[in-house]
């Protein structure tokens, strides 16, 4: 991106720390039994690493895969239409999954990532790091979420756009520069 456009900071590491950790013993209390851990790619990938990194620390001890499914494509609103990329390898049938995601707007892609592990017989709950609620396009509540999101585009901690920011330690806002010379 241009140097036009700067980054605020929403949320800062510090916060997203304390924040996973919390949810890590909310998880923890749940008790789940051979747990999967399945983080929904590519924008969940620093979340999901920290989660279950405070999950190790509240003494659980998941296994973990990866689904990478897409409604966004190349855009920044969702086409509405959820495909899978990449599924998960490990079976899923009885035991307890915990989709990792890391935006909850439409819901279409949690709701199609449950309803397909739920098939497959799986008992399931759901993690989202952003809840967008204004935005839902299905009825769906994730069981566990770190913080309510305003309605911005947000980049960082895994979070793109174009392929940029996914590095930033923190959840920004991407803005333009008021203060750039035209």
């Amino acid at each position: 991106m241009s140097s036009d456009w700067r980054v605020r900071v929403l949320f800062d590491e510090a916060t997203i720390a304390r924040r996973n950790d919390e949810i890590a013993k909310e998880i923890a209390a749940w008790q789940p039994q051979d747990l999967l851990v399945v983080a929904i790619l590519k924008g969940s990938f620093m979340f999901a690493a920290d989660l279950i990194r405070a999950m190790h620390r509240a003494g659980m001890a998941p296994q973990v895969e990866f689904m990478h499914l897409s409604s966004y494509r190349a855009a920044t609103v969702s086409s509405g239409q959820v495909a899978i990329l990449r599924d998960v390898d490990s079976g899923v049938a009885d035991r307890d999954v915990l989709l990792v995601d890391d935006i909850l707007e439409s819901g279409r892609t949690i709701a199609f990532a449950k309803d397909l592990l739920a098939a497959r017989g799986a008992r399931v709950r759901s993690c989202c790091l952003l809840e967008k609620p204004g935005k839902r396009a299905v009825n769906i509540k994730a069981d566990y979420v770190g913080f309510e999101c305003p309605d911005y585009f947000v980049v960082g901690y895994g979070m793109d756009v174009a392929h940029s920011y996914r590095q930033l330690p923190f959840i920004g806002v991407v803005e333009k520069d008021e203060t750039a010379p035209d």
